[in-house]
């Protein structure tokens, strides 16, 4: 597979570690994030970026479905992976051609889900 560059925004560290080690064993390069302000650096800082991995309920300005749309704006070639654990958006409440994991989601669902964006 290509290389890919893949953003993570997870404010819970431990998690975002585990997708981080998993992607990066998956042959990706995986950039991490705490919050949206701070993938909002990344992204502006890094052409490279070509999916975003992100949960939903974060700290800071905006939470990951803000993100999203402002993504999908934005920058609207790169892919977008939503996850939570407690909220279940509806389709209208997402952008579109998102994709949403439930967590815990396992490590081939973000797999499978970045691969059939790829």
């Amino acid at each position: 597979m290509a290389h890919l560059v893949v953003l993570i925004v997870e404010d819970d560290v431990f998690i975002r570690m585990d997708a981080a080690s998993m992607l990066e064993d998956a042959g990706f390069e995986a950039l991490e994030a705490s919050n949206a302000d701070d993938a909002l650096t990344l992204l502006e800082a890094r052409s490279d970026i070509r999916i975003v991995f992100t949960d939903i309920e974060m700290p800071g300005s905006m939470n990951g479905l803000k993100l999203a749309f402002l993504v999908r704006g934005r920058w609207p070639s790169i892919t977008i992976i939503i996850a939570s654990g407690r909220i279940q958006p509806e389709p209208k409440e997402m952008p579109a051609d998102v994709t949403f994991l439930r967590k815990p989601y396992s490590h081939a669902a973000v797999l499978e889900a970045i691969e059939l964006a790829a």
